[in-house]
């Protein structure tokens, strides 16, 4: 081999590892490229009461939108706290990382924060190529509880009195959001 072709050879070598440190830098310190998927703003939800969608904004959230059906969700209303009580949780993401907030009688103060995951978690790749957000929230009552339960065994719920909230990993599993007796239990969702 010539000294030219040498030389040659050892620059782009350097080159490649000068890149490929780089690209492992940008990673470690940004959290790696942007989050792909659809977040909405806490004002796309009009039905969000003013108090909820200023904490909402004042926290930095934005709301992951689940699957491809053109409707705004992971905003959802039921009675989780007790029977009779309506209640709000909003599925809520700030920078890259989501958590069900539940918001008693619909009021800003002092939301309930549960099940903290990374919004990479659940992006998938669509049939056309597109990422999509595959985590989404909904109200479940009693029968859906003991059904899950009876099914796939798990902790015993307690007497169910009032609604649950599902958290879904999109038609893979589920787990039951339950609140009793000042706290929230994990109990059974879908497999």
């Amino acid at each position: 081999m010539t000294e030219l072709a040498n030389k040659a050879m050892h620059i782009s070598l350097l080159a490649t590892v000068v890149l490929f440190c780089s690209a492992l830098t940008y990673g470690q310190r940004s959290g790696g490229p942007k989050q792909q998927g659809v977040y909405l703003s806490p004002s796309a939800f009009r039905e969000l009461p003013a108090g909820v969608s200023a904490d909402l904004k004042q926290r930095g959230c934005l709301i992951p939108q689940s699957g491809d059906n053109g409707k705004p969700n992971n905003v959802i209303r039921g009675e989780f706290a007790r029977p009779g009580q309506m209640d709000l949780a909003v599925l809520c993401s700030v920078r890259g990382v989501s958590s069900i907030l539940v918001y008693r009688k619909g009021e800003n103060r002092a939301p309930a924060s549960l099940a903290t995951r990374a919004d990479r978690n659940y992006l998938e790749t669509d049939f056309q190529g597109r990422q999509i957000f595959v985590r989404a929230i909904q109200p479940v009552g009693q029968d859906f509880i003991l059904e899950h339960y009876r099914a796939y065994g798990g902790p015993k719920p307690p007497a169910i009195d009032h609604q649950g909230i599902e958290d879904e990993f999109l038609e893979k599993a589920s787990i039951v959001w339950y609140f009793e007796r000042g706290r929230w239990l994990k109990l059974t969702g879908a497999d």
